[in-house]
C-alpha cells in the first residue's frame, strides 16, 4: 500500500503538469488562430532608396530556422553612393502578441560606412538577440531566456523592422534616412 501512495505522489504531479501544458498549448493555438499574417515582404521606396523586409513563410514550426532577412538597395543617379549608419544599417524589433512582450534589438553605435552601388542591394539576415533586466517580470524572463537559448516559441510575431542611414550632401549637410518596413508570421507547435 505504501508503494502506491509513493507511486501515486510521484506520477500524479507529472500527470497534472501534463495536462497543464496541453491546456496552455491549445490556448495558445486558439489564440494564435485569432491573428491573420498580413505581410511576409514589403518594400518601401524613399528618395533614392529601396527598403524590403521579408520572412520566407507565413507560418514556421516550433523548432525550425525562421528566416528573416533587410534589403537596402541605391537607385538614384550616381554609381554609387556612401551611407553613415552604426554597427548595421538594418534594425529588426519585433513583438510577440500572444504574450504581449517586445523583443528588442541591440545595436553597437559605430559610425561606419558603406558605398552601395547602383541596383546591387546590400543584404542582411535576421539574428536572434534580446535581452532582459532584473526589474523584468519573471514571465518575460523566463520567454526570452528560452528565445535566446532555443530560438522562436510558438506565438505571433510582428517585426517593426527599418533601416537608419543618413548621406552626405555635395554642401557638407547631411540627408537622414529611416525607412520602415512592418512583417509578421506565426510559429506553431509542431503537430
Amino acid at each position: 500500500m505504501r508503494k502506491l501512495i509513493i507511486l501515486g505522489t510521484i506520477i500524479l504531479p507529472i500527470f497534472l503538469a501534463s495536462c497543464g501544458s496541453e491546456q496552455e498549448n491549445n490556448n495558445l493555438t486558439a489564440e494564435l488562430d485569432e491573428f491573420k499574417v498580413l505581410n511576409t515582404t514589403v518594400e518601401e521606396t524613399e528618395g533614392d532608396f529601396i527598403y524590403r523586409i521579408v520572412t520566407e513563410k507565413e507560418e514556421y514550426r516550433k523548432n525550425e530556422t525562421v528566416n528573416i532577412y533587410s534589403e537596402l538597395e541605391y537607385i538614384g543617379d550616381k554609381e554609387e553612393v556612401t551611407i553613415f549608419h552604426a554597427a548595421s544599417p538594418f534594425n529588426f524589433p519585433m513583438f510577440e502578441k500572444t504574450r504581449g512582450f517586445e523583443i528588442g534589438y541591440p545595436m553597437e553605435e559605430p559610425l561606419i560606412r558603406t558605398t552601395l552601388k547602383k541596383g546591387q542591394p546590400i543584404r542582411e539576415e535576421y539574428r536572434r538577440s534580446g535581452g532582459y533586466g532584473s526589474q523584468d517580470e519573471s514571465d518575460y524572463v523566463d520567454f526570452m531566456k528560452s528565445f535566446i537559448k532555443d530560438g522562436f516559441l510558438p506565438g505571433y510575431y510582428v517585426v517593426n523592422g527599418y533601416v537608419d542611414f543618413y548621406v552626405e550632401n555635395n554642401d557638407n549637410s547631411r540627408k537622414d534616412y529611416m525607412i520602415k518596413g512592418k512583417i509578421d508570421f506565426k510559429v506553431i507547435e509542431n503537430k
